[in-house]
């Protein structure tokens, strides 16, 4: 590409005359960088690294940036993130591409389903990232998380909305049984309330034509239940009476309360959230703690039968365990 038309295609101003009059490849890494690339920064130290490994031009938008050398192509544009991402609707003008925005519970119903990676493209949050995976790649289905930078990219960026046809048959909070189109899934480890999520997903897969299974289906990051005995110590489920949660989200928890609300009055559940944490429709009291030994010591003199751990996880458990190690001791 013409460094004139760089200059255009980014409403970049070109500060300097120089040599360079065009560039091959173009990369926001300067690792990456090979004789006659384009770079995108405004970190000094980085614009001089991807200069040594044969830069050609450099787009920047930091007025501290010093031009080094005057036979490159100095590119000032007033946001190279917004300068990257003209360059990327570009690149994919005249690819036959498909992205699409997925929400976190989505993306990891996707990647936990489907069996050739191959076939999709999981962009990165961090936009440098995802400038990689897309201008310097060749793939033809593009999903990502981050909705502004999705967005960005296609201003009518569209979500998953259809579902395939199936609903839920029974099951308790952590072991669901389903209906997906002609199959039955028996006691799965898996949500009751995100069969919808997972609904979209496959609608996806089949409308993508992704190879998928539904029998990998686990608990995700987002809501593991770990199962523990009298002194907190992680057991088999027939074992337990106790349920310690590991939430990453508010909307989950909500979620849980009603399903127990509607299927399980019996249960007493607890909430533990850092300080002054605001959930929706909650309305007993959590349970604050400031750090993990706060949080353990809830646990260990708090009766329940559910506890929704938010922002920890279950590393937590080892310290509980060790502790009561010490204790017998």
């Amino acid at each position: 590409m013409k460094i004139e038309d760089i200059v255009n295609l980014t409403n970049g101003v070109l500060q300097n005359e120089p040599i360079i009059k065009a560039i091959e490849g173009v990369s926001t890494f300067p690792s990456k960088i090979d004789q006659g690339d384009l770079f995108i920064s405004s970190n000094q130290e980085e614009i001089e690294k991807a200069i040594a490994n044969g830069a050609y031009a450099i787009l920047y938008d930091d007025t501290s940036v010093n031009i080094s050398d005057s036979e490159v192509a100095w590119i000032k544009v007033e946001s190279i993130y917004e300068a990257a991402f003209r360059i990327i609707r570009y690149v994919i003008l005249n690819r036959e591409v498909t992205f699409r925005y997925l929400n976190s519970h989505e993306m990891s119903y996707l990647k936990m389903i489907t069996t050739q990676k191959s076939n999709i493209t999981l962009l990165s949050n961090e936009w440098q990232k995802a400038f990689e995976q897309i201008v310097n790649a060749n793939g033809r289905i593009y999903v990502g998380s981050n909705l502004e930078m999705m967005k960005t990219i296609k201003p009518d960026m569209k979500v998953l909305s259809k579902e395939v046809d199936g609903y839920m048959i029974g099951g308790t909070l952590f072991k669901s049984t389903f209906k997906v189109e002609k199959f039955i899934y028996q006691e799965k480890e898996f949500i009751p309330f995100h069969f919808d999520t997972l609904a979209r997903v496959v609608a996806f897969c089949q409308e993508q034509e992704l190879p998928y299974s539904i029998d990998r289906l686990k608990y995700t990051k987002h809501f593991t239940p770990i199962f523990i005995n009298s002194d907190l110590s992680k057991t088999q489920p027939k074992n337990s009476d106790q349920v310690i949660i590991f939430v990453d989200n508010l909307e989950d928890i909500v979620e849980a309360r009603e399903y127990i609300k509607h299927n399980g009055q019996w249960i007493k559940s607890i909430i533990l959230t850092p300080p002054n944490t605001k959930i929706k429709e909650v309305y007993d009291n959590p349970y604050w703690f400031k750090n993990d030994q706060e949080a353990i010591e809830i646990l260990k003199t708090t009766h329940f039968n559910y506890a929704f751990v938010y922002t920890l996880d279950k590393s937590i458990l080892a310290n509980i365990k060790k502790e009561y190690s010490l204790f017998d001791l």
